[in-house]
């Protein structure tokens, strides 16, 4: 426990912040609903449902203001090269991107549930308050906004109205349905088993954040919650006025409470955030518009297909990757590949295993399927976005480093390896590496497929305690970087086992275990 503590100490320490601040605006509206006098004929009504409906919208807020900066490809390979972010731990919780981007979804997906509860209860008791059942109190304030100059505190008019019906003709109800349709397709499309199999239904349903964020900046316009104005509040002793209705408009200090909705805020939580993100989108667009020149095209046995390319003003390290899209496959899908070509080179290359539909007709497009290759001049577009750094591109940061792929993942190694090869080769270059040990997990025991690499190949899986344990007796009061790019299952035993051979002393030896991901 303690390894792992000290291992992971900021994960743990952005994750309580995150939750923290959550709570905090959380409790912090619930109070201030429960306890403001603009709301206190509102809470006659809804009861507590008000205020747990207004701090979850707080709270979905927050976490959609967050949920687009993971996601900001270009952001966060900015923030990987400058000085602040020079250390490892907190390169390594940048490389942990897409993980805070689903811990941040979840957080919406929490919270939009709660607030979509709490208004269905809160459209029930409008409408029960139009009821003789209702009470005196309730029956008045329901009544409120028939006569001239007067303004009404609950939307559903009439005992007899169709409540549904109401509520999907109001501007809160119409983008309140709008928006939970399309939460509800993203979040249930992006499931690892559709990921996987049905990658372009991910990618597609994905994009349905623009109609989501839309619906959010409009949602509030609805103003379906309302409470007492500020100039009321100081010519309707509400304290006083709540235990004597039958004093309204008669008394003086009893006129009738006036009451309007709450001002839209949502905008101002989410502009930044989607500002900033349409900058990124406009790099991309500039980046998709470059000239892409294709140099080379290769084809494996194995279904892989290799591509050597050339783009004006290019400049890659070694173990990052590229975004590739294909418009005569798709002009909508971006797909990532790890670079595995060295910096060293003249051309960059990518390594394409047919795993789906769109790699299967990017072989046909390439003529991969076909005995006569198609002439370079002949062969479809491509458009590159790119490059971005990745947990890879720290290998060269340790004195000691682990590379262990599994299967196509030893993609992000095969530009890492030669890279080190050309350093080794230039004697005007200082490395701080000195020992890179590289696990593949392949089938082809006289050549690395990808890397060209001899190699002498053991099959089946390492033993990785053994493994840990000759490299913590090899490399006393060092700090070893372990690289992977695999399955998941494979990377949670990795993890486990790096925490596990960690030294809580500081003197020790320390596994940082960095883990590929897109």
């Amino acid at each position: 426990m303690g390894c792992w503590i000290l291992n992971e100490k900021l994960s743990v320490l952005l994750l309580l912040v995150w939750l923290g601040l959550n709570f905090y605006l959380f409790i912090d509206t619930f109070h201030w609903y429960e306890d403001e006098d603009a709301y206190i004929y509102t809470r006659i009504m809804l009861g507590s449902t008000l205020a747990w409906a207004r701090a979850s919208a707080t709270c979905l807020n927050f976490n959609c203001m967050l949920i687009l900066l993971p996601v900001s490809r270009n952001l966060i390979s900015f923030l990987r090269g400058t000085s602040i972010c020079c250390r490892g731990a907190l390169r390594r919780q940048l490389d942990k991107n897409i993980t805070f981007h689903k811990m941040v979804a979840y957080g919406i997906a929490v919270n939009a549930t709660i607030h979509i509860v709490a208004h269905l209860i809160n459209i029930e008791r409008y409408h029960t308050s139009q009821s003789k059942e209702a009470g005196d109190l309730r029956n008045k304030l329901s009544g409120l906004g028939k006569g001239p100059n007067e303004s009404y505190l609950n939307p559903i008019r009439t005992y007899e109205t169709n409540t549904t019906r109401e509520v999907l003709t109001t501007i809160a109800g119409i983008t309140g349905v709008v928006i939970t349709v399309a939460l509800i397709l993203i979040i249930t499309s992006s499931t690892e088993f559709i990921r996987r199999s049905c990658y372009e239904v991910f990618w597609y349903t994905h994009h349905l954040f623009v109609v989501f964020f839309i619906g959010l900046i409009i949602h509030g316009m609805g103003q379906l919650v309302r409470g007492q104005t500020p100039q009321s509040l100081v010519l309707h002793n509400v304290t006083y006025c709540k235990d004597h209705y039958l004093e309204w408009e008669n008394a003086t200090q009893c006129p009738l409470p006036q009451f309007s909705g709450n001002k839209p805020v949502a905008w101002k939580w989410v502009l930044s955030p989607m500002v900033l993100y349409i900058c990124e989108r406009i790099v991309r667009f500039w980046r998709f518009r470059q000239e892409v020149i294709i140099t080379k095209v290769v084809t494996y046995s194995s279904g892989v297909l290799e591509l050597h390319m050339k783009k004006c003003g290019f400049k890659m390290g070694p173990g990052q990757y590229i975004f590739l899209q294909c418009p005569s496959v798709s002009w909508l899908e971006w797909h990532p590949f790890t670079l595995t070509s060295a910096p060293e080179e003249d051309f960059f290359s990518v390594h394409i295993r047919v795993v789906g539909d769109w790699t299967t007709s990017l072989f046909k497009a390439f003529g991969a399927q076909e005995k006569a290759f198609k002439e370079l001049w002949m062969l479809p577009r491509l458009a590159v976005d790119g490059p971005y750094g990745s947990a890879t591109t720290d290998v060269f940061h340790y004195r000691v480093s682990v590379c262990i792929a599994a299967g196509i993942g030893v993609t992000p190694f095969a530009s890492i390896l030669k890279s080190i090869w050309y350093k080794c080769c230039n004697p005007n270059t200082e490395l701080v590496l000195q020992k890179a040990t590289h696990i593949a997990l392949h089938y082809d025991d006289k050549m690395d497929v990808i890397t060209g690499l001899r190699q002498k190949t053991y099959y089946g899986r390492p033993n990785w305690d053994n493994e840990f344990k000759q490299l913590v007796e090899n490399h006393p009061s060092n700090s070893i970087g372990v690289f992977f790019c695999g399955p998941n299952n494979l990377s949670k035993i990795l993890q486990k086992t790096c925490n596990l051979y960690s030294s809580v002393d500081p003197r020790g030896v320390h596994f940082h275990y960095n883990k590929e991901s897109f």
